[in-house]
């Protein structure tokens, strides 16, 4: 993947299920998560968790972790539902796809994914 270049929106890619090499499966990841929608409900559910898991430590009331895991997969499984029309990849490998979830998150901030236009994108989604 070329990290300079403007990502290549238009290429399909397959892939079997269950995938060994995280690498790859982020890859796989990113193609289910090519709606705008989709992506900004999950940067918001990322987001929501990471407050009430901070809200956990800081009073330390397990409860929050409860809200922090509940509100990220709520925002995350309408984003693939009603917007990407597929089935959520932590159906499908759920500790890579909880790893990819944080890594997409990092990947927005530093502005590799666009969360206006995926022609903005830096890397192949």
């Amino acid at each position: 993947m070329q990290m300079n270049a403007p990502a290549n929106i238009n290429k399909p890619v397959e892939f079997t299920l269950p995938i060994k090499d995280y690498n790859e499966f982020y890859r796989f990841y990113l193609t289910e998560h090519r709606s705008i929608a989709s992506r900004r409900l999950h940067v918001a559910g990322s987001s929501i968790g990471l407050y009430f898991w901070s809200k956990a430590i800081r009073q330390r009331k397990a409860k929050y972790l409860a809200y922090g895991l509940l509100s990220g997969y709520a925002c995350a499984w309408v984003g693939h539902f009603f917007f990407e029309h597929n089935k959520p990849a932590s159906f499908k490998q759920p500790l890579y796809s909880f790893i990819s979830d944080w890594r997409m998150l990092s990947d927005v901030v530093r502005g590799r994914l666009s969360l206006i236009d995926r022609k903005f994108d830096k890397i192949d989604s």
